[in-house]
């Protein structure tokens, strides 16, 4: 409990009138743009706000007050249209700040990080630097780190590895599998690490992969803060790989890269290290736990559509039900009616919420269920098979919806044509379900090779990876992806070759190239295997490392 939650309760009522007269003052101004006074007495509110919050202790609050004070205070007498931005963020800050110290009140816990949000909503419309996340995190950055090897000088692998990590960047940033991207990019971070000695030259190689991880392993949220200090640390990986001893990594960056540790609270090997050392403990919150409580402030939570889609699947379960009670003739008197007017409920909610193809579908078989209605029976069964091909569709179009994928979602069609975009979009699903077991099959290689290195040598952990990963070539050679599917026989070619053949373990060296193959090769499925234009070629990557084995085809 905080002590500024404690004072609050003696300036509460005169705090809350200020804030209310506050708002009053602002909503005025904004009706009255000429009057400068309304503007005038709204700062001074402000004003008043930010020493009674400095004065009871609630840093984070009297910080979100004193930046509304200087957006209110940076718009002129008269301001236009050009300023509704500013004005916007002020009020929609006024309101946080409110319901911020409500929450305090009750639950008698200060959360500054809650307010971060909203006060770069501010500095955003005011052109000014954003806080980071890590504002309110208090951390010591001096501590050091041991050496555990000595730095190789190897250029062509430290180039391949950063492009590993660009690789998985760019799907970071079009949030296009990002959990997969991140995983690659924290391979790559790791392996750098070992590469130029794993000391204080690279710390900050080290902090980034245990923070990917810990995004990895608490699926933590892809802020827009986020992606921008990952895009950060991709700046700094060509003054690290070209550096002499003396590279100092910058302070703010790295104290943001463990603070994403703390507040997911890493539970895995390169986080647990990360830790130890910079002796961070387990935060009084976590990443779900702020965004919830934000939501909560700030208006409806993102599970809005998520109910919506609910609904509309009950609703068309219903549907669903009618017709097949019309089809089997055991309907009531007034089936058609309540059919006709169903579907034209669903049309009307489908294009609200932005599912107009489907809305579409439905809405073109309105004329024929009325032709239904006025015969008195149902019409031919091809308009019946017509019918169920607009529900199936429509029932794809909703899932996706509530999957919040809009990638997964059947194409849009012109209505009539719903069979064929079900049928391809059944057809791509099954292709992610096949995709998914090769990665699986991947997964489990890698795991099975860590094992056998764990046990020196064992060779019982690699008896079944062979075949496994000639099984998963098997399925990529299925889905036309020969490319793919030669580079994971070779890789399973060396490990029976090299490592359950030959009397000795391959070096540490092969082996974590064998890893970043099949690390590459995983990551390619993980992305649906497919290429995407602009962006590096990952089987490229994974084709260097199988050459790199001494494997060709």
């Amino acid at each position: 409990m905080s002590s500024g939650a404690n004072s609050l309760s003696m300036v509460r009522d005169v705090l809350f009138a200020t804030m209310e007269q506050a708002e009053q003052n602002l909503e005025h101004f904004i009706a009255e743009r000429d009057n400068s006074s309304l503007l005038q007495a709204s700062v001074e509110c402000l004003q008043q706000i930010q020493g009674t919050l400095r004065i009871v202790d609630l840093p984070g609050a009297a910080l979100l007050a004193r930046e509304m004070c200087q957006a209110a205070t940076d718009i002129p007498e008269g301001a236009g249209s050009e300023r509704d931005g500013q004005l916007s963020a002020i009020s929609n800050a006024l309101f946080v700040l409110r319901r911020y110290l409500e929450n305090l009140e009750t639950n008698r816990v200060e959360l500054p990080e809650l307010l971060i949000p909203v006060i770069n909503e501010l500095r955003q419309v005011c052109n000014e630097p954003l806080l980071d996340e890590s504002y309110f995190f208090s951390v010591r950055l001096d501590h050091k780190r041991a050496t555990q090897g000595v730095p190789e000088d190897n250029p062509v692998l430290q180039k391949r590895l950063r492009q590993m990590y660009q690789v998985g960047l760019l799907d970071l940033l079009r949030e296009n599998k990002p959990y997969a991207g991140m995983k690659i990019m924290s391979r790559a971070l790791h392996r750098l690490d070992g590469q130029l000695g794993a000391g204080p030259l690279t710390r900050l190689c080290w902090a980034a992969a245990a923070a990917l991880e810990t995004m990895v392993d608490a699926h933590m949220l892809l802020r827009p803060s986020r992606k921008r200090l990952f895009a950060r640390v991709d700046r700094e990986l060509r003054q690290i790989m070209t550096a002499s001893a003396g590279y100092n990594e910058p302070q703010p960056l790295l104290k943001e890269l463990l603070y994403v540790v703390a507040v997911g609270d890493g539970k895995g090997p390169l986080a647990s290290q990360v830790k130890q050392v910079f002796n961070l403990t387990a935060l009084p919150f976590n990443d779900q736990y702020l965004e919830e409580q934000y939501q909560q402030m700030a208006g409806p939570g993102h599970s809005v559509m998520r109910s919506v889609s609910v609904a509309l699947r009950e609703e068309l379960s219903g549907l669903k039900d009618l017709v097949d009670l019309i089809e089997r003739g055991a309907a009531q008197s007034d089936a058609f009616a309540q059919l006709h007017a169903l579907l034209g409920r669903l049309a009307k909610t489908l294009g609200v919420v932005g599912l107009t193809s489907a809305g579409n579908a439905l809405d073109a078989q309105l004329p024929v269920v009325k032709r239904w209605i006025d015969a008195e029976q149902l019409g031919p069964r091809e308009e019946l098979n017509r019918l169920a091909d607009a529900v199936l569709y429509t029932e794809s179009m909703v899932a996706s919806l509530e999957r919040g994928e809009r990638n997964l979602r059947p194409a849009e069609v012109t209505p009539g044509s719903e069979a064929e975009s079900f049928a391809a979009n059944q057809l791509a699903e099954a292709r992610i379900v096949l995709l998914d077991e090769a990665a699986s099959g991947l997964a489990l290689a890698k795991r099975a090779i860590t094992a056998y290195l764990e046990s020196n040598g064992d060779k019982l952990h690699l008896a079944n990876v062979p075949s496994s990963l000639q099984a998963v070539r098997g399925g990529l050679w299925f889905l036309e992806q020969q490319r793919a599917g030669e580079l994971i026989g070779l890789c399973a070619d060396y490990i029976q070759q090299h490592m359950l053949e030959s009397g000795g373990m391959p070096s540490e060296q092969m082996l974590e190239t064998l890893a970043d193959a099949l690390t590459s090769l995983e990551y390619f499925l993980e992305g649906g295997a497919k290429a995407v234009v602009g962006q590096p070629d990952v089987l490229g990557l994974a084709s260097e490392s199988v050459r790199a084995l001494g494997m060709t085809a």
